[in-house]
């Protein structure tokens, strides 16, 4: 009797734990990484193989992407679509402090899915 009374109290501590843990993992992954889309001017990155763009809101993303050809569209307005991982404050102020005040520090990175020209030239 004792044992089932154990094993009892034991699923339900496991149920129960179960239901705390599933929502919370769900939620971190719905933060890290969400669908965005920003317009904006194409330009190299600081890093090999990353580029950035800012957009018309005035914050800047670094980018990268193994789908879509971002070399191609340096220096044109485009439309681009990824999943966005926002920047930890920590190492966005590492980041300032490297770039002294030359540029917006990023709003975060995106991994780039779809990309479409606006124009071969930004204004």
């Amino acid at each position: 009797m004792q044992k089932l009374v154990r094993l009892s109290a034991f699923l339900l501590f496991a149920l129960a734990f179960e239901a705390y843990v599933a929502p919370s993992a769900s939620a971190q992954e719905k933060s890290a990484g969400s669908k965005t889309t920003v317009t904006g001017c194409l330009q190299k990155g600081d890093e090999a193989g990353e580029y950035s763009i800012t957009g018309e809101d005035g914050k800047t993303y670094g980018l990268r992407s193994k789908t879509v050809n971002l070399s191609q569209h340096l220096g044109h307005k485009v439309t681009i679509t990824g999943t966005l991982r926002a920047e930890s404050a920590e190492k966005e102020k590492g980041e300032a402090a490297e770039h002294e005040k030359k540029e917006a520090a990023e709003a975060g990175d995106i991994r780039v899915t779809d990309l479409k020209m606006v124009s071969d030239k930004c204004k």
